[in-house]
Parts: structure tokens; C-alpha cells; sequence
């Protein structure tokens, strides 16, 4: 799945949860807009809203108010299996933890997406999934368990299984939050690479320093953007 121009398109949004003394704005009435091929690093402390607004970016929470459109859908009006199946085609999450299956080897592991959502045939799959996993480097380690690797090599599997089903938009919640200083730069240079292929990638960090990977810096506080920062310079990466 291809998509070109403005990939996430953000008005007006707005997260309220219920709280002791009444309602808690976690978002409060946010506009953003994000390009196809961006690498988008959201950061803020803790209670800021990024990972609010991430959630709602890919579906998982639902928006008070306001509108969120991804790869042309405006998913704020979706439910149930619809919005389940547009996530599947449209959405590829990493996580801190990796979330691998322990039980699946780490090949099965990038399969299971396209079992799940059918959009590779059965018997292209094994081949696609050892293709995904050359191109984040850990081709070697496709029939080994998960607790095998190390945990650079964890996150690499996740990110090959984010990408499975060719989902254009890949979305990443403390990717590096668990990992040392180098493997986290190995990874931040994957996403970046990612991106310069083509995929928006919109990662929530408590990482300041990412110059030379993020082409775009959006500072949350409060729920609110206080900065949007595009990089000067094409980011290479350092991995």
C-alpha cells in the first residue's frame, strides 16, 4: 500500500478520561499534520499526551472530539471490524516490549500478521517474512526463538512484523525504552532508513538528542504542542 502527500491529517483533537474531581484533558485540541516519508519523533515527559495521541492514531482509542485522518480514511468515525481491518492494512505498531510470541520463532512471529489480516497468499509468506527480516539484518535468526536474541535483535524482529502487511504507517511507543545507547541508535537509524524509503514513521521518545535520524521534532506538554521543529538537514542516520 502506497501513499503519497499528507499521510496523518489531525484537527481540532481532543482525549478527556474521567477523573476524581471530573474530566482530564490528556489532549487538548491538537492540529497536526504529517507527510509520506517523514520520520516524526514526538516527545514530551510523562502525562504530556503523546502516547494518548498516538493510541488515537492508530485507532486504539477513540478522540472526544475532533477529526484524525490516516492514508485517506478518517478513522475517528470507525468501529469494530472495520476499523480492525483498516489498522491491519494501514498501521504497523512497535512497541517498548516487543510483544513477540514466545512460543512462535522469530520468522512465524512477522508471518502471523499476514495470517491474521490475509493480505500476502499462504504461500508467499515464509518468503516475504525472510525478506523483511534481511532487510532489518537479522535474517540468520528467522527459526530461532524469540528469547534467543538479544534485545536489539527483539526490536528489530518487532519492526519486521510492523512491517508485514506493506502498512505505510508505522507508529512506535518508546521504541528505544528499552534498550542500551547503541542499540537504541541502531534502531533510530532503521526508522530513519525507513522513512527515506518511503514509510511515515511517527515514534513517541523521551529522547531529546535526534538529530541525525528524526526529519522532525513536535514537543508535547499538557496535552498541547509547544514546538514543531523540522530538521535542516536530510538525516543519514549513524548506524
Amino acid at each position: 500500500m502506497e501513499v503519497s502527500g499528507t499521510v496523518i491529517s489531525v484537527r481540532d483533537l481532543v482525549k478527556d478520561y474521567p477523573g476524581p474531581a471530573g474530566r482530564v484533558a490528556a489532549v487538548r485540541g491538537i492540529d497536526l499534520d504529517v507527510d509520506a516519508g517523514e520520520f516524526v519523533a514526538v516527545v514530551g515527559r510523562s502525562g504530556s499526551g503523546k502516547t494518548t495521541l498516538l493510541n488515537m492514531l492508530a485507532g486504539i482509542d477513540q478522540p472526544t472530539s475532533g477529526e484524525i485522518r490516516v492514508a485517506g480514511q478518517r478513522i475517528d468515525e470507525l468501529r469494530g471490524s472495520r476499523l480492525a481491518a483498516w489498522r491491519g492494512r494501514t498501521i504497523g505498531l512497535v512497541f517498548q516490549f516487543f510483544q513477540l510470541l514466545p512460543t512462535l520463532t522469530v520468522a512465524e512471529n512477522v508471518i502471523l500478521p499476514m495470517d491474521l489480516c490475509r493480505t500476502v497468499p499462504p504461500r508467499r509468506r515464509r518468503g516475504l517474512a525472510l525478506q523483511l527480516l534481511d532487510r532489518v539484518g537479522i535474517a540468520e535468526q528467522a527459526d530461532k526463538l524469540p528469547a534467543t536474541l538479544s534485545g536489539g535483535q527483539q526490536q528489530r524482529a518487532a519492526i519486521a512484523r510492523a512491517l508485514a502487511n506493506r502498512a505505510p504507517v508505522l507508529l512506535a511507543d518508546e521504541p528505544t525504552g528499552n534498550l542500551d545507547s547503541a542499540t537504541s541508535e541502531s534502531v533510530l537509524g532503521l526508522f530513519a532508513e525507513l522513512a527515506a524509503d518511503g514509510n511515515t514513521v511517527v515514534m513517541v521518545t523521551h529522547e531529546r538528542d535526534l538529530s541525525g535520524y528524526a526529519t522532525r521534532q513536535v514537543t508535547l506538554a499538557d496535552g498541547l504542542i509547544r514546538a514543531d521543529v523540522r530538521a535542516c538537514a536530510e538525516p543519514g542516520g549513524r548506524s
